[in-house]
């Protein structure tokens, strides 16, 4: 078996002490760019590879050695207030998540509402940099304030929750919708339902990039086209308090006639109590946003705890590699959701007498 190359091999043909190559080959901030890449590229040359089973023990040693004052990562967000996305169930728990992990990895998470008066773009860089930070996790951006935050990129390590800013391209974590909204068209077939209704504001959908409807469509696919209801897309406003439109809806779903109906509770359920709707008994219902996974609904849990979770996870790896700027290959990590059965979704009478007559 070959010798495996170390570092003090690779000290002694470059000229640099050990801790020097160590450095270069995390990418240290310390070193001139210069010499890191010449000598990862010696390296390289020699067929140095990393220890795994050394790197595991050195994360095992720093995180069982008695605790330092927690490392600063910035929550970046912005909203038409400060905390004005807590009201919203994912971003509180996308949140959450993040804060959880960050105290588990010895890490402490500081908030920046970017739309804070005073607080210009250029002026946050200093702001990071005197607290500092050097891992930004780029979350919570609402729809109609989706600027990039003008930071100088190539100081920090970065990640970003969701899809906006959408013109930021960093390592992306997020829910996987079309996962999400194709277990639910399938739980609703496996429970002996044909005909299969989405209502979805507009912006919902454009917030992820159409990836509900795009998932939609793609499990119509599974029916005959009979079968296919058009998804009831409404333009109503974010901050909408009222819901789903009670005419515009009643009219899609007399001329439509779904026996199931998929959407998520804060949208409908104004309209629901208005029309004294009752559900599974003027047609089944599924949630694909419940508030938690004790629902009294049938629904899908999205786990946005754990989307901020690998938030933190994600960076962290970053920093202790010592990436730091704009990727040149931006990757999106997924997170799918977990069913929850629940009685707005009963086996469907239809099914129910083919199983008695079988």
């Amino acid at each position: 078996m070959d010798k495996r190359i170390t570092l003090a091999d690779i000290a002694k043909k470059a000229g640099y002490h050990p801790t020097t190559i160590s450095m270069a080959l995390r990418n240290h901030p310390r070193l001139p760019a210069s010499t890191t890449e010449k000598i990862k590229a010696l390296a390289e040359e020699m067929g140095y590879r990393p220890d795994p089973a050394l790197g595991a023990l050195v994360a095992y040693r720093r995180n069982t050695s008695p605790k330092q004052q927690a490392a600063p990562l910035a929550y970046l967000t912005n909203w038409h207030n400060e905390f004005g996305w807590k009201n919203s169930t994912p971003h509180r728990n996308f949140y959450e998540g993040a804060l959880s992990r960050a105290k588990q990895l010895g890490y402490k998470i500081d908030h920046f509402w970017l739309g804070e008066p005073g607080l210009s773009h250029e002026r946050i860089n200093d702001i990071l940099q005197a607290r500092g930070i050097r891992g930004l996790i780029i979350a919570s951006h609402q729809i109609g304030v989706d600027r990039e935050p003008r930071i100088q990129w190539d100081q920090f390590s970065s990640v970003k929750i969701d899809f906006f800013p959408t013109s930021l391209h960093v390592h992306t974590i997020s829910n996987d919708q079309r996962a999400i909204i194709q277990l639910a068209f399938r739980k609703a077939l496996d429970a002996g339902y044909k005909r299969i209704g989405f209502v979805i504001p507009r912006w919902w959908d454009t917030y992820v990039n159409y990836a509900w409807s795009a998932g939609f469509l793609a499990s119509q696919l599974l029916v005959p086209e009979e079968d296919r209801i058009p998804i009831k897309i409404f333009d109503t406003e974010p901050d909408a308090e009222i819901g789903m439109p009670v005419t515009e809806f009643e009219t899609w779903r007399n001329e439509h006639k779904p026996d199931v109906i998929i959407s998520y509770n804060e949208f409908v359920q104004h309209a629901f109590k208005l029309l004294q709707i009752q559900t599974p008994e003027d047609f089944a219902y599924i949630d694909v946003c419940p508030e938690s996974k004790d629902n009294d609904h049938a629904g899908v849990y999205n786990n946005c705890e754990r989307v901020g979770e690998l938030s933190v996870e994600i960076l962290a790896g970053q920093l202790q590699r010592n990436q730091v700027g704009l990727p040149n290959y931006p990757t999106v990590t997924k997170v799918e959701g977990t069913w929850i059965d629940g009685p707005s979704l009963p086996t469907s009478k239809l099914e129910a007498t083919l199983s008695d007559t079988a």
